[in-house]
């Protein structure tokens, strides 16, 4: 989005690792010059920034928007350690309830009583089983739905399960697409409620110094975007993904990974293809070579001569494909159709990868889009259900070493949107939560994680686009503890603060 003149300077800046201050020339949304501390325009508007650092803005590379935003409005089961536990939290929602309303309730066709909606569980680590009749105990006529921490998998009571018209046996549990479709219901909210949800996310996440986001939420992005810009959202740039049952109507409308989207303000591009192939760790069907410990290998959702169609459909409508896989024989398929079909991608998650496939990444060109906080998250998952093969997974030093290029992302609202919780599991591969690291050897450098989150860039440079993180210390010399929290003191994207934290001193002219 230009920025009219005068010029912007911010001055008084360092790069990460240097001592010496520079200034930061910004017209038209451009980064024009960098130069000594002293040669600033007489008619430029000059921000001091008092010896800050500077880095590039940064992005989180796969986002699920409006998952993430209905979140934080909705009941927080991720504390719970079991299954009665969660049911504990529910049973003291309804007993609190009042006037039959519920913080993040979605209606059913025609209204009347919300749904009650939890949101983080993840039952992979409990001891006990969910259970239909556990959850219809406590909630009876009134229709509950919880969503796990992966969005692979959602427990209904009965009553829910009559309002959206879904069959359930007596777990409770409905798994991958039957998930997605309920959880998607459960989002038909008002658009205005949404959006302002939406806002206030994205607020937050310009205040942890990013510029941009890939979203996949599971819908037909582009007009939600635009009604979102219309309506006035600038807090991020927005990649907006595509998934296979719109390609069509994507191609037809000559929609192609990068392209700006008309009446998005500079702010909207189309973003990658996002199909996927498994499920995920925690629902116990991401696809594996070998059996899990209660039996089975997963779920393969999309066969590898429909994903090598698929691809070659994206290749040849200018879409780049993002493939979700998560075990390792999921990854296997992902990376054999994108040699049969002669196209670069990215692989989502990347979780779980056999030895002999790790070269293949960096020899096919493949971007591993993963997300360091579920190593952290999913440690646990990972030792009960993957044994002793846990040397590789969430393998971040064995991708890179292999030549795959990294991305980080969250995955929220899986993780936080928070791209210093991302850098900082990469780089530490511990929570700080008083347990040792979790396989250390899997752990890259600062600047690697930096490089990742930015789009490829720790630097600053002349001619790039003024998206830009301020912050109160230099990222490659705090602690780590200061790292995982960075303190962010202002952002800009294409030289337009989108968050200021009040410390920086008035702009000036």
């Amino acid at each position: 989005m230009p920025n009219a003149a005068p010029e912007l300077v911010l001055a008084s800046v360092r790069q990460p690792g240097e001592a010496k201050s520079q200034d930061i020339h910004i017209s038209n949304g451009l980064v024009t010059r960098i130069t000594a501390a002293e040669d600033r325009p007489a008619r430029a508007r000059i921000v001091d920034l008092d010896g800050r650092y500077v880095i590039p803005g940064l992005w989180d590379e796969h986002v699920h928007v409006t998952q993430w935003a209905m979140a934080a409005n909705r009941i927080d089961l991720s504390n719970a350690t079991s299954a009665r536990e969660a049911v504990g939290i529910i049973r003291s929602r309804v007993a609190g309830r009042e006037d039959g309303t519920f913080d993040g309730g979605s209606r059913g066709e025609g209204g009347g009583v919300p749904t009650l909606v939890g949101v983080g569980f993840r039952d992979a680590v409990w001891a006990d089983d969910p259970s239909l009749a556990m959850l219809d105990a406590v909630t009876q006529d009134l229709p509950a739905a919880l969503i796990s921490h992966d969005l692979h998998c959602v427990w209904v009571n009965s009553a829910a399960a009559r309002r959206y018209g879904v069959d359930v046996d007596a777990s409770g549990l409905l798994r991958e697409d039957p998930a997605f479709a309920l959880t998607r219901e459960l989002g038909r909210l008002p658009d205005s409620v949404v959006d302002a949800w939406v806002r206030e996310a994205a607020q937050k996440a310009a205040a942890r110094g990013v510029v941009g986001i890939v979203d996949f939420e599971m819908t037909w992005n582009r007009d939600v975007w635009l009604r979102r810009v219309t309506g006035g959202f600038g807090s991020l740039r927005v990649d907006a993904g595509v998934y296979p049952q719109h390609l069509d109507r994507a191609r037809l409308e000559g929609m192609r990974t990068g392209l700006d989207i008309p009446g998005g303000k500079g702010l909207l591009r189309v973003g990658p293809l996002k199909v996927l192939i498994d499920g995920s760790l925690n629902t116990r069907t991401a696809y594996c070579v070998d059996p899990y410990p209660h039996g089975g290998r997963g779920l393969l959702t999309v066969s590898e001569t429909e994903l090598l169609a698929l691809l070659v459909r994206a290749r040849e409508s200018g879409f780049l494909p993002a493939v979700h896989a998560i075990g390792d024989a999921a990854n296997q398929v992902a990376l054999n159709a994108f040699e049969a079909a002669g196209i670069r991608g990215r692989i989502e998650h990347a979780q779980f990868v056999r030895q002999e496939d790790f070269p293949r990444f960096g020899r096919l060109g493949i971007t591993a889009s993963v997300q360091p906080a579920h190593a952290l998250d999913d440690r646990d998952a990972a030792d009960a259900n993957w044994g002793e093969r846990t040397d590789r997974a969430f393998p971040l030093r064995s991708l890179l070493a292999a030549g795959a290029t990294l991305a980080l992302g969250s995955d929220a609202p899986v993780a936080p949107l928070d791209p210093w919780t991302a850098m900082s599991a990469a780089t530490t591969r511990s929570a700080q939560d008083g347990r040792g690291p979790w396989h250390p050897e899997q752990a890259i450098t600062r600047a690697e994680a930096l490089f990742a989150s930015s789009r490829g860039q720790v630097r600053i440079r002349v001619g790039d686009p003024a998206d830009i993180a301020v912050l109160d210390a230099d990222p490659l010399g705090v602690p780590d503890r200061t790292f995982a929290s960075m303190p962010v003191a202002a952002t800009l994207v294409a030289g337009r603060f989108t968050y200021d934290g009040g410390a920086l001193p008035k702009q000036g002219g």
